[in-house]
């Protein structure tokens, strides 16, 4: 049975007791953005609660992390502290609590500190200095393969070896909730005819991409790696990470060098980061690679990814909302864990608040597809809303919403909220 909280949590509920995801907010009354933890449809402003004595019974605390603008400083503390501050806090929040004189008995404090979720503005939960996109969703992988090389190659012959990666764009990664505007870019009207001539014109292929990001908590020296065995103590938590593609801008751009402005234009993340030590009881074995990888790669566990159900909507400017997509992010070849050895092998220094993400994650059965390209078969066959509408790809006024969540043994729901983004008209040229 889930435990339960003198703090009213509605059923089903992703900020659960068992969750305590940590994010940065503002308030019309003190707009400056500041950390903060979501439980039920409350978020406790961490800042206000530390100058309360919140965490008096944790002097080794540095509660200056509580007054920052963004989680970096509370990252930086390492995994240790992280799960101290969780514990106390659902501590602090359960019923029948040893620590009732804390909060819930303490009226000042709760009435300051406690924030009805609906009133807060949310802001990127870290300062996000590099930002790589990899590749890791096989069934992804295979299926654009096989759109765009055929099935004998679908798969280049590095792709089991290693988490194929490119840098993406940190600047234009933006909490869920930013408008996204189409990107104009060179595109090619008709592939088929030759000679292949661009023209200027807004994307006319915008597609979203189903993932899951991660942020590092611990920086490395230049000319150091991070090796496979401490990379996990490296990781502070986890988001759905909306990659958006414009397909037909990156069809013509990315040979030699890979995606570039096609995918440059913008990022989506959720607000709140999942700690790693939330998701522990949701491990599971990822996609089977039949190709021995090499040592530095090989991890102790086998149940190295996480077991949540990830789901997509697409709401049109009519209203309507339909579910176009559900799978799970078991659907991947390598972890974090892995992709965060792998990107630090040549001595690259990650920094605390780098971002990495998964590459989008595709079940193997209709509905699965985590991207608008599979779904339509790159343009083949319409997917059918609620309504009677269709889609090949996004048009403006579109909102794209993610959302992903694990349910525990106990009932208790960990999850992320939503990731959405709704698509504006590009700028007049």
């Amino acid at each position: 049975m889930a435990a339960k909280s003198w703090l009213p949590i509605p059923s089903g509920s992703h900020f659960s007791l068992a969750n305590i995801p940590f994010g940065i907010i503002s308030t019309s009354g003190n707009p400056s953005p500041r950390p903060a933890v979501a439980i039920g449809d409350y978020v406790l402003d961490l800042g206000v609660y530390a100058a309360g004595d919140g965490f008096s019974n944790m002097p080794s605390l540095p509660l200056e992390v509580f007054s920052q603008p963004t989680l970096n400083h509370f990252a930086a503390l390492g995994r240790s502290f992280h799960w101290k501050v969780r514990k106390h806090l659902q501590m602090v929040f359960m019923e029948n609590t040893l620590e009732s004189h804390t909060l819930q008995g303490n009226a000042r404090l709760k009435e300051e500190s406690l924030i009805p979720r609906q009133l807060v503005t949310m802001h990127l939960p870290l300062h996000i200095g590099d930002y790589t996109d990899f590749y890791a969703g096989r069934n992804h992988a295979y299926n654009v393969g096989v759109l765009f090389r055929g099935a004998s190659n679908a798969l280049q012959p590095n792709y089991t070896h290693l988490p194929v990666g490119y840098h993406g764009r940190a600047s234009s990664v933006v909490v869920s909730g930013t408008p996204i505007r189409r990107p104009w870019g060179q595109i090619l009207e008709n592939p088929a005819v030759n000679p292949k001539i661009p023209i200027f014109a807004p994307c006319r292929r915008l597609d979203f991409e189903l993932e899951l990001g991660a942020f590092v908590c611990k920086a490395n020296k230049m000319g150091e790696h991070v090796p496979i065995s401490n990379a996990e103590d490296s990781l502070f938590g986890v988001v759905l990470l909306n990659d958006w593609s414009a397909r037909d801008i990156q069809a013509y751009e990315y040979v030699p060098l890979g995606p570039f402005n096609g995918k440059n234009f913008g990022t989506s993340i959720s607000s709140w980061v999942v700690l790693a030590d939330a998701l522990e009881p949701f491990r599971c074995k990822g996609l089977v690679n039949e190709t021995e990888i090499l040592p530095y790669l090989q991890e102790q566990k086998e149940e190295n990814m996480y077991d949540l159900n990830l789901e997509v909507d697409i709401t049109t400017p009519s209203g309507s909302t339909t579910t176009i997509t559900r799978t799970t992010s078991s659907n991947l070849l390598f972890s974090f864990p892995q992709m965060l050895a792998h990107h630090s092998i040549t001595g690259c220094p990650m920094q605390v608040g780098d971002l990495l993400g998964t590459g989008t994650i595709s079940g193997v059965g209709p509905g699965s597809q985590g991207s608008m390209l599979e779904q339509c078969w790159n343009g083949k066959s319409s997917i059918k809303l609620g309504g009677g509408e269709e889609r090949l790809f996004l048009e403006d006024g579109d909102t794209v919403t993610m959302r992903g969540w694990a349910a525990g043994e106990d009932g208790s729901i960990v999850g992320f909220g939503e990731c959405m983004g709704c698509i504006e008209p590009a700028n007049k040229w």
